[in-house]
């Protein structure tokens, strides 16, 4: 038995190792859940032997998947879903079942998988992507509230959703029966499951929860938040389904009523801890022998995985009418394995349904997806601009092009075509409307669609450099287009194809870095403005102007540092 002073040791030892790899993760731009792992690996019984029995984190790190549920189950979001029902709810469905089907296939096929029902349980773990990964991704590129990023959300809100029938069906499929009638219990005891918690959710838990906030007792709130997690998890294990859907189904209870981000808020923090338990415990399992062994076989599975789950996303996307440049972006972007799939995969080890080999192979093929996320991410741009250019693919492509649901809007002309409503794209459109000039912005972002609805702003709903998109602008009869994208690709292929629809209109673009400068003008742009340029050169006016400078003289030398696309101001053309 370990003592008390052991229990300590190794508890203090597993959080001082998390938080150490974490931050090395961070520091070296890479999701902090592989600092846990490597951690693991480290002090496990596998690694430099600091922990050698893992009981004690194990049954911590149960606690950990526990919390990780139920705050998803708290963050989940009926609205968001809603928002892009058919490609989340069908598309996903169709993702998964894709996925499921083709790795089924080739499990079977290589004899990595001894019977069907093991293939189709690979399928299930690689059919699922990160929401943590991916959601940070679109956080710190500032592209949460576009078009594809609200496609990636969607389909990840409802991988995760899923997940929760996955947890719950895997315990009974390795049990002894026809697969249909154990699975077609399962179903059942999860169908009365939800609808006693959806009755318990509408009319118990916001009473309680109400009467326990009144209090303003953050202790006594948030050991009701534990308890009611717990509690509801135990439900489900007593019913021979996994504690993981109880939890999940606990998080829901609490997400639609009023106290929801505040009981998000208390939970945050145990989550956090106990999660990173969860997965330092799992890099305590990866034994690095085998990942050596076997790392051919690996990245093939890291190509086979991101390049396949790319291919069936992308026409998938495209069928429910987005552009080719979502598609991409969102393939790009979902082509990882997610880290939920280690919260399943565990079950299945538990279950038979994986060996031990492949389970440390699954470990390190969904470790290398998470580092190349980001590295996706950046490529997608790039590669969309390039089919753009293939004459061939993108005529193919585009036969499901279709625009979102543009709104209508009566006949334009003599107007003024603004291409996004970011920071830039505000002030413009107000500064133009301020002037009496009519206004036609193009924007894919529905949190900004919202803002041009309520101030009646005309506008498209859509990717700007789509051509379907464009033909709704009516650039023929426009004045002037100005393009205040903040995707350099986007901006490049928007301001060719406005060029080729009207070879006269005026167009002014945004550039990003000084590089872009000359590009866009090649492109047709007759005005490229660079916004830092701009701010140094309008502090640099003041400066002089107090220094003494006479203000004719100065508008003139700014004037021609502008016609010259600053060329005479560029340092070596940095940025």
């Amino acid at each position: 038995m370990v003592s008390e002073a052991d229990f300590t040791f190794e508890l203090m030892l597993t959080l001082g190792a998390a938080a150490a790899g974490g931050y090395l993760a961070n520091r070296l731009r890479q999701p902090v859940l592989l600092g846990y792992l490597a951690s693991g690996l480290l002090i496990g019984p596998l690694g430099i032997r600091l922990i050698t029995d893992t009981g004690n984190i194990q049954a911590l790190a149960e606690l950990g998947v526990a919390f990780l549920l139920f705050a998803l189950g708290v963050q989940f979001s009926l609205a968001e879903l809603n928002r892009v029902r058919n490609v989340a709810l069908q598309g996903s469905l169709f993702q998964i079942g894709l996925t499921t089907l083709l790795v089924a296939a080739i499990t079977l096929a290589f004899g990595w998988a001894e019977s069907l029902t093991q293939g189709i349980f690979w399928g299930a773990l690689l059919s699922l992507s990160s929401t943590a990964v991916v959601l940070k991704t679109l956080t710190e590129r500032g592209e949460i509230n576009t078009r594809y990023g609200q496609v990636m959300l969607a389909i990840l809100i409802a991988q995760d959703l899923a997940l929760g029938l996955m947890l719950a069906v895997v315990p009974a499929i390795s049990q002894p029966g026809p697969l249909w009638r154990v699975v077609g219990l399962v179903l059942l005891k999860v169908m009365f499951f939800l609808v006693a918690a959806l009755v318990i959710g509408h009319w118990v838990i916001p009473v309680i929860i109400r009467q326990v906030a009144l209090t303003e007792s953050s202790e006594l709130f948030l050991l009701t938040l534990i308890s009611l997690c717990l509690g509801v998890a135990l439900v489900t294990a007593q019913l021979g389904l996994s504690i993981e859907i109880g939890a999940f189904v606990a998080g829901l209870m609490i997400a639609e009523i009023d106290h929801a981000d505040h009981a998000l808020v208390k939970v945050l923090p145990l989550r956090d801890t106990f999660a990173s338990l969860f997965f330092v415990s799992i890099g305590m399992l990866i034994d690095p022998g085998v990942l050596i062994d076997n790392f051919g076989r690996i990245l093939g599975l890291v190509s086979l995985v991101m390049l396949g789950k790319a291919l069936i996303v992308l026409p998938i996307v495209l069928c429910f009418g987005y552009s080719l440049k979502t598609s991409v972006l969102t393939s790009c972007g979902l082509n990882q394995i997610g880290e939920f799939s280690f919260v399943l995969a565990l079950v299945g080890l538990e279950n038979s349904l994986i060996s031990q080999d492949n389970y440390l192979l699954l470990l390190g093929t969904t470790a290398i997806t998470l580092v190349l996320t980001p590295l996706s991410f950046k490529l997608a741009s790039p590669l969309a601009e390039w089919l753009y250019q293939q004459p061939q693919i993108a005529t193919l492509l585009r036969r499901w092009e279709a625009p979102q649901k543009p709104e209508e809007i009566e006949a334009i002309a003599d107007h003024v075509v603004v291409a996004g409503f970011g920071r830039v794209g505000r002030v413009i459109v107000s500064l133009l409307r301020q002037q009496g000039y009519p206004v036609l912005v193009l924007e894919n972002s529905e949190a900004a669609v919202q803002t041009l609805r309520r101030d009646n702003i005309p506008f498209v709903l859509g990717d700007a450099d789509s051509e379907l998109i464009l033909a709704k602008a009516s650039l023929g009869q426009a004045k002037a287009l100005v393009i205040a994208l903040p995707d350099p690709a986007s901006t490049r292929i928007l301001l060719s194809r406005a060029r080729a629809l009207a070879p006269r209109l005026d167009i002014i673009a945004r550039a990003h870095t000084t590089k872009e400068l000359d590009q866009l003008s090649q492109l047709g742009a007759q005005e490229v403005v660079q916004p830092e340029f701009e701010a140094a050169l309008a502090l640099c006016t003041h400066l002089l102007s107090t220094l003494g400078g006479i203000d004719d003289q100065l508008d003139a030398t700014m004037a021609q540092i502008r016609a010259d696309h600053y060329r005479t101001v560029r340092l070596n053309d940095i940025g």
